[in-house]
């Protein structure tokens, strides 16, 4: 059976990043106005450490493509999300597969705006959680 289709949102109008390419980055979910998301991403085997699991860069790069992205469409992509700060916890380990990114605005004033991302494995486990603080500045238009 086929998912239903995402409705229609704020990145049809802008180019899939390289970065988030890499990462198999997909739009699962959006609800603009409550500020939350929820992304697919794919680790394959490229992304492991010597121990065989996900490199935790990478899964730090899951989070940080996932909160920004839920604050890009709250705002319409008037405005893009710049991470000045960010805090990440690593729950556990996770070897390479599909992963589940969820974020969400908690904070969005005219400059500095608070989010949170969670990422989860295919078992529904969660493997790390980030709060970040970004800055915003003006977005690009794309036609």
């Amino acid at each position: 059976m086929d998912s239903p289709a995402t409705p229609p949102s704020v990145f049809d109008r802008f180019e899939l990043p390289a970065a988030s390419a890499l990462l198999g980055w997909t739009l699962r979910a959006i609800d603009p106005a409550a500020g939350t998301i929820e992304i697919g991403f794919t680790a394959d085997e490229r992304f492991a450490n010597p121990q065989g699991m996900v490199q935790g860069g990478i899964i730090a790069a899951m989070l940080d493509d996932t909160h920004g992205p839920a604050l890009f469409a709250q705002l319409d992509g008037a405005m893009f999300p710049v991470t000045v700060d960010c805090a990440i916890s690593f729950i556990r380990s996770a070897r390479s597969g599909q992963f589940t990114g969820r974020g969400r605005v908690v904070s969005c004033g005219k400059t500095i705006a608070f989010t949170e991302a969670e990422l989860f494995d295919e078992a529904g486990e969660m493997v790390a959680r980030g709060t970040f603080t970004s800055r915003l500045v003006p977005g690009q238009a794309a036609s």
